[in-house]
């Protein structure tokens, strides 16, 4: 009874050291990726949030993931965590860029109309126009409420099919794929953040216009107020109809990575 007892000890510890094993090679490429996903991996949160929140997908993604047998060397366990290090932090930089076109739409809308001085950040790296910041957090949480956590753990399960445990990507892969991407980010923050292109062409037409039928008035003095409660306005009607495009684009991008 007691050789048996002691055989089941020594294979549930044998199966336990094997599970944590393979929990550290992923916790390695879900920790790189949530500390740069949107909602997430945000610096308002958190340290411990953060990396309870990891431990967490890691839980969730483990048992998904095909690593097989994990190498308990020096070197071949060093090759394969630095592998899931950095394929973690790619896969998360492609989601960060997400956040990074509110930020661009919120510029470009608070640099047409006037309102990047007035409602502008100071210095530092959240310095952004006041759109920005609303944007972002309202973009980020509409998300969450849309279930983003649940997509978030269905990318990294479907990620190990797209970069095998222990590759590197391929760097031709990182560059078509990192420009494809770029390329798109840009062009959806422009046309996220046309209404207000649109309202400050308008806008100085009129007051060109304005300008050269009557010179003796201060055109400034009357447009300043007008463009700074027209592009107000116009955020209270089009965010609505930002948001949604925005969250679809990312839905989009967690539902097929790199799709053509």
């Amino acid at each position: 009874m007691n050789a048996e007892l002691s055989r089941a000890l020594l294979e549930l510890a044998g199966l336990t050291e094997a599970g944590l094993w393979t929990g550290l090679i992923v916790f390695l490429r879900i920790a790189a990726l949530m500390a740069l996903a949107p909602a997430f991996g945000e610096q308002a949160i958190p340290p411990r949030v953060r990396l309870a929140l990891a431990l967490a997908f890691t839980l969730v993604v483990a048992p998904a993931a095909p690593l097989g047998a994990v190498p308990r060397d020096g070197l071949p366990l060093l090759a394969l965590g630095g592998a899931e290090l950095l394929t973690g932090i790619f896969l998360g930089l492609m989601l960060r860029l997400f956040v990074m076109v509110l930020q661009m739409a919120g510029t470009i809308a608070a640099q047409a109309t006037s309102l990047s001085q007035i409602f502008g950040g100071t210095a530092g790296l959240d310095a952004m126009p006041a759109i920005g910041h609303i944007l972002v957090v309202a973009g980020l949480a509409l998300a969450t409420i849309l279930g983003l956590h649940l997509r978030l753990a269905a990318y990294m399960i479907d990620s190990y099919a797209l970069i095998p445990p222990g590759q590197l990507p391929d760097p031709a892969t990182i560059g078509a794929a990192g420009l494809d991407q770029v390329s798109r980010s840009f062009a959806l923050a422009f046309t996220l953040a046309a209404p207000f292109v649109l309202a400050s062409l308008i806008y100085n037409i009129t007051l060109g216009v304005i300008n050269r039928a009557m010179p003796q008035l201060m055109v400034a003095f009357v447009g300043a107020p007008a463009i700074t409660f027209g592009s107000l306005a116009l955020l209270l009607l089009a965010a609505p109809l930002m948001l949604p495009i925005w969250v679809q684009a990312m839905h989009a991008f967690l539902a097929a990575p790199f799709a053509p």
